[in-house]
């Protein structure tokens, strides 16, 4: 059975404005992002869209930092309010790592606060060793 909507890594697809107004509006991670600051991580990263096959209005967003060689970092999975409950973010982590799985990557992290679950089904689990893992954050 398809679904109603498809997934595309095609960057000439993104609705950059949406994906903007989603995160800087509606995603705890980046409220207040701007558009510029948006924009440049768009240019920066593999990026994921979901969209509706009947109007192919995009409805579904994620992001990967990565070098192609080693590491990924998977963030700013994002579905639109309207679209949520259809089973869209499974199939943008899964869309996202299988663009990845040709690179042979030793590590993909991600981090989330409330979406444990959804990752778990893909066999993310918490570091075994936290204590090694650091980050620099300025204030």
């Amino acid at each position: 059975m398809s679904t109603p909507y498809e997934i595309s890594a095609d960057p000439a697809r993104l609705d950059a404005a949406r994906v903007h107004h989603w995160l800087s509006t509606d995603a705890y991670w980046a409220l207040g992002r701007s558009r510029e600051k948006q924009d440049r991580a768009i240019a920066g990263s593999l990026n994921l869209g979901a969209y509706d096959r009947a109007t192919g209005e995009q409805l579904g967003y994620a992001r990967v930092v990565t070098d192609r060689a080693t590491f990924a970092w998977l963030c700013d999975v994002y579905v639109a309010p309207a679209a949520r409950g259809r089973g869209m973010g499974k199939a943008l982590v899964g869309a996202a790592l299988a663009e990845l799985e040709p690179y042979g990557l030793g590590r993909v992290l991600l981090a989330t606060q409330d979406a444990h679950g959804l990752y778990g089904g893909f066999g993310f689990r918490p570091p075994a060793e936290p204590g090694r893992l650091m980050a620099l954050i300025p204030r």
